[in-house]
């Protein structure tokens, strides 16, 4: 009997894709592990591999085809001795790039399906398996919820079913649905005709939201509502950091490395998060989590929204190998490239807009992060030293943005002092 080939979840937040490319074609063979298409997430580009084997019988989504739910029916995979002929009609009726959209907003009409209907485990979640594994579990009695996948994010797979026997059957009790989980409404504000309405008569271009400025104005909407933000600001001398920088470059030349003034403040950020642990924290709905390792998240720029790629025990990395992994983190956001392990999770998040002539701005916190420092220019300032004297000086200007739930206004200010205090005597950090 023909699979369903069903659009994955490649992150545990993920509701729906982009199929950005199919790279197979109706009649070619596949096996388990062979790349068969790219998926847009709202955040990254990520391979879709086969978990079955079999030939491609029929493409159901068109390549570039945006909005596509998870678990929705994206190809059919036919077994040996299977041909067009075999797929349900029913089962090809799905929507095309163009009639996406409409389809979504109509009802849709129950219709026979080729595979068996989603099991789902004790607690009402649903149990993720291959087409062939849900009918293979079907035929021979088998109760998905008590096995273990193997295949990406614990999908079950063809493998998994090998040896497994019958399992006793039990009387089962309707459990009440879930609760349905409201979204933050992306939309606040005056509905969009009525904005439009407004314009009417002025010359205005109108740009469709995609997935990633959709979270990131629903993310950033909930944040600044529900998280109770206070601003912690200093001015940092950098003039002592600017020479250590530059003595360490000249010799680290002949390495090909190039320390930039955002690896000092991200490895001053996570040695302050160790001196001052009761900050290296998040907010985890009912509790504070503390974390041991500073893990450090960094807002980079691409076409369209940010990425903030975390840099995983960043306490324990040297300056060079900060760099070295920031580039490549970089190179890979802008690309669109990095796996959610590499964006997801952090404690502590830094937003430099400094190198765009900002003298200072007060960033949003990314939830569940604590705190996040806003890094301004360093500019010429007039300073009076210690001793009393006037002098000139490169000052930079930093807010932190502080989570008063997790972090409270002292704990904050020491650590902005610690952060201050790494950089203006920047070899104390390499000590």
């Amino acid at each position: 009997m023909p699979t369903e080939i069903l659009m994955p979840a490649l992150s545990p937040t993920m509701e729906e894709g982009t199929l950005a490319k199919w790279h197979v074609k109706e009649g070619d063979t596949v096996s388990s592990g062979d790349i068969m298409a790219e998926i847009e997430t709202d955040k990254a580009t990520m391979e879709f591999e086969a978990v079955d084997e079999g030939v491609i019988g029929k493409i159901l989504i068109a390549e570039g085809s945006e909005g596509v739910k998870v678990n929705t029916a994206i190809a059919v995979l036919l077994e040996d001795g299977e041909t067009a002929d075999d797929i349900e009609s029913t089962s090809a009726a799905a929507p095309t790039a163009k009639e996406a959209p409409q389809k979504q907003a109509e009802p849709a009409a129950p219709t026979p399906s080729a595979s068996a209907p989603a099991p789902q485990g004790k607690d009402g979640a649903r149990v993720f398996a291959s087409p062939l594994a849900r009918r293979i579990a079907a035929e021979k009695g088998l109760d998905l919820a008590t096995l273990k996948g193997s295949g990406p994010h614990g999908r079950i797979v063809k493998a998994d079913l090998e040896g497994v026997q019958k399992t006793p059957s039990k009387p089962t009790v309707d459990a009440p649905a879930p609760a349905a989980q409201s979204k933050p409404d992306v939309s606040k504000g005056p509905a969009a005709d009525a904005v439009m309405a407004m314009y009417e008569g002025r010359a205005f271009e109108e740009v469709t939201l995609n997935g990633m400025r959709k979270t990131i104005a629903a993310r950033l909407t909930e944040a600044k509502q529900s998280i109770p933000h206070f601003y912690l600001r200093r001015d940092i001398e950098l003039d002592a950091l600017l020479k250590f920088r530059s003595d360490l470059n000249k010799q680290l030349e002949g390495r090909g490395i190039k320390l930039s003034v955002n690896d000092f403040i991200i490895k001053a950020c996570a040695l302050a998060l160790q001196a001052v642990p009761d900050a290296n924290a998040v907010w985890a709905g009912d509790r504070i989590l503390k974390l041991t390792p500073s893990d450090v998240a960094v807002a980079v720029a691409i076409e369209g929204g940010l990425f903030t790629p975390v840099l995983k025990d960043a306490e324990m990395k040297s300056l060079s190998a900060l760099s070295s992994e920031m580039k490549d983190l970089a190179a890979r956001a802008r690309d669109k490239k990095l796996a959610p392990h590499e964006y997801q999770g952090g404690s502590f998040a830094i937003s430099n807009l400094g190198m765009f002539g900002v003298d200072n701005f007060d960033a949003v916190i990314n939830p569940p992060h604590g705190a996040i420092l806003a890094v301004g220019a360093g500019i010429k300032k007039p300073v009076v030293s210690k001793d009393g004297e006037l002098g000139i000086a490169t000052v930079m200007s930093v807010t932190l943005s502080v989570d008063h739930r997790v972090i409270d206004g002292a704990l904050g200010a020491q650590l902005l002092q610690s952060i201050k205090d790494n950089l203006e005597n920047p070899m104390v950090m390499l000590a």
